[in-house]
């Protein structure tokens, strides 16, 4: 991921009472293999979080007042109208009054325009630091600090190819929308100017179910099944990770190479409504698993969603209770009955 312009402001917020300040920088950073690093690092943590993902606002959705000054300076940047540090300073002056009215602790505001692939990017976040130990040249241990990724509770992603390109996706901006800080995420919207465009837990739920039905379908044997079920997963996480959404063309190739639009025909026959491109999320990629068990001559497996659905299981009794029996267990039943 080379980087084009880094810079790292510092926010100062030293408790909840006086008002945060800050100090910028006066250059960028020079890039060099540990900036690299930093940015891949940056990377991992920030496609970790929860996130909400959308849109700027468009001048027909704004009732009140004029576009919103962030994107109007990102554009400026853009274009040239200025540079990276006066756009990243005015955009952290924009963050003091969101740091103080959630935030107690101080952080270096990163700020950085990378490019992916043929993608380009631009992402800021308030990195806070944790104080650890480390050991010296004469080995004696020695306090050293450290940026705390895991604590990143302020930041946001900017795919900007597909913004500038006026590209139809919803979901080009993406910001941290952590479970305890709900209101942070709704303030930090509204400061940039943007709205949820997409619900990706919502997408990436539907995209499962609809996954499940698929496979009941077709009744698939248990190996094809899991086969398939690998297939999926190891494709949407590593979307994932990258910060890159699923495309259902795409996944539906990956399933069955021999019927490459399968899975997305079965998806636009039964009108699931998913987005062309669904942005995955990792929470509810981690609860997709299949539930496993063999004993005495009796071997299950289903998927993990449906748990109290079409399979329910009676702790007190210890039953595990088949609502919607497979259609070709179910042949072999009566067979065995006649």
């Amino acid at each position: 991921m080379p980087i084009q312009h880094c810079i790292v402001h510092y926010i100062d917020k030293a408790g909840s009472e006086p008002p945060a300040s800050l100090r910028p920088a006066a250059a960028e950073l020079a890039a060099s293999p540990l900036l690299e690093e930093l940015l891949a690092r940056f990377h991992d943590a920030y496609h970790a979080k929860t996130k909400a993902w959308g849109h700027f606002l468009g001048e027909d959705d704004l009732e009140a007042g004029p576009t919103p000054a962030f994107s109007q300076a990102l554009a400026a940047y853009l274009e040239g109208s200025s540079d990276f540090v006066a756009f990243t300073r005015a955009a952290a002056e924009r963050l003091l009054p969101l740091v103080d009215a959630h935030l107690s602790a101080s952080g270096h505001l990163l700020c950085v325009a990378y490019r992916q692939g043929e993608t380009h990017h631009f992402a800021m976040a308030l990195l806070h630091q944790r104080e650890g130990f480390g050991v010296n040249e004469s080995l004696q241990v020695v306090p050293a600090s450290q940026l705390n990724l895991a604590r990143m509770s302020l930041g946001l992603r900017l795919n900007v190819t597909q913004w500038r390109e006026g590209a139809a996706s919803r979901h080009y901006l993406s910001w941290i929308h952590d479970r305890g800080g709900k209101k942070l995420s709704e303030d930090l919207a509204t400061l940039l100017g943007a709205t949820e465009g997409i619900d990706a837990s919502g997408e990436t739920r539907t995209l499962l179910k609809a996954f499940s039905d698929y496979v009941e379908q077709e009744d698939m044997a248990e190996e094809q099944s899991r086969e398939k079920t690998e297939a999926l997963m190891d494709y949407a996480s590593e979307q994932a990770s990258r910060g890159e959404p699923i495309t259902l063309e795409e996944l539906s190739e990956l399933l069955d190479e021999q019927q490459p639009r399968a899975f997305y025909d079965h998806i636009r026959n039964a009108d699931y409504g998913l987005s062309p491109e669904i942005p995955p999320d990792k929470r509810t990629l981690r609860q997709f698993r299949r539930f496993t068990g063999r004993a005495g001559g009796v071997s299950i497996s289903f998927d993990s969603h449906l748990l109290g659905s079409s399979i329910e299981y009676d702790e007190s009794r210890d039953r595990l209770i088949i609502k919607q029996v497979p259609k070709q267990l179910k042949e072999q039943l009566k067979q065995r009955q006649e």
